[in-house]
């Protein structure tokens, strides 16, 4: 019993250092991505442009893929 709840714990664990390391990521790579681009990104999306919030769910979506098969690797 005490083996599988040791197992759990580790579970566990990785999942939050997973969890960390993908909030990290994700923030650096929007950091750069609002840094590169000459528009307030945010700001277009309050007005109701549908295609810059489609790029920006791109972007983390595709960084979310990346970021994921490292932890994973």
């Amino acid at each position: 019993m005490l083996y599988i709840f040791q197992q759990y714990l580790i579970t566990f664990g990785w999942a939050v250092v997973g969890a960390i390391a993908m909030a990290i990521g994700l923030a650096v790579l929007l950091k750069i991505f609002f840094w590169l681009t000459p528009i307030d990104e945010w700001e277009e999306i309050k007005k109701g442009n549908i295609a810059m919030a489609i790029i920006l769910v791109a972007v983390v979506l595709g960084a979310a893929l990346v970021i994921g098969l490292i932890v994973m690797a």
